[in-house]
């Protein structure tokens, strides 16, 4: 028995996170047959639902980059294709973390890319960005208050954390995803698009709001939509972390691993 992340801790009782890490589900094998197929049509627009949802996107995008300006340092959380990068100052420091290379291996913008990193723990500890952004990835994160944690320490004084997300959970988003991508994959291949869904987005947006207000002392956050509940997007800037909640819990990550 090795001692749990709950109970390596500090003040984990009072956290409103104790869920994570998260295990995904796995895909059956039908959906595992056309996964990337799906996956890269759906990113690259080539249907006519992710068009839509494509343009769409462009809101998250364009608020994003309000702040983006030459000479900031930047690293991008899940940067895929690099289709942020087009609304991004051309005459920045520019770092990446992506694991699935394949998504960006051809992008005519890769040359903008100063580094790229397979996982947020991988970027030197002495390393620090003006700005820190991520696009529709959040809701991804099996493991997102590490992510979240070490995003903090990684901040200069007066840097910002800018997330953008689904709104998973939201009536609105799942109604929207059902009529559109969820309508066209089910004509296409005869299967449920929710199983998709489940075992890509792992974390609600309230889940993605709590663990930014655990580790920010200021998350201001704007919607597309009626309310944050009935919305389709949403964005968090997030500014002060608090280095010492950071710490604990980078720290406690790294102890229950080497407790294993």
């Amino acid at each position: 028995m090795f001692p749990t992340l709950e109970a390596t801790l500090p003040g984990v009782n009072d956290m409103p996170f104790r869920n994570f890490p998260k295990i995904r589900p796995t895909l059956p094998p039908e959906y595992q047959k056309i996964y990337l197929q799906h996956i890269q049509e759906n990113r690259h627009g080539q249907s006519p639902a992710s068009r839509l949802s494509t343009g769409l996107e462009g809101w998250m995008h364009r608020r994003i980059a309000r702040d983006a300006r030459e000479g900031l340092s930047t690293l991008e959380i899940g940067a895929g294709t690099l289709n942020h990068l087009r609304y991004e100052s051309k005459r920045a420091e520019y770092d990446i973390v992506e694991p699935a290379r394949y998504q960006f291996a051809e992008s005519p913008l890769l040359s903008r890319v100063r580094n790229i990193y397979n996982d947020i723990k991988d970027v030197p500890p002495e390393t620090r960005y003006d700005r820190i952004i991520s696009i529709a990835t959040f809701e991804h994160i099996c493991n997102l208050p590490e992510v979240v944690a070490n995003s903090g320490l990684l901040l200069k004084p007066g840097g910002a954390l800018r997330a953008a997300i689904p709104a998973e959970g939201g009536p609105l988003w799942t109604l929207g995803w059902k009529l559109t991508t969820g309508f066209e994959f089910k004509r296409r291949y005869g299967l449920d698009y929710g199983v998709i869904m489940r075992s890509e987005h792992v974390n609600t947006w309230r889940e993605v709001a709590d663990v930014l207000n655990y580790f920010f002392r200021r998350v201001d956050f704007t919607h597309l939509g009626l309310t944050r509940t009935l919305s389709f997007y949403q964005v968090y800037i997030c500014r002060d972390p608090d280095v010492a909640k950071c710490l604990d819990y980078a720290e406690a990550v790294k102890y229950s691993f080497r407790a294993r």
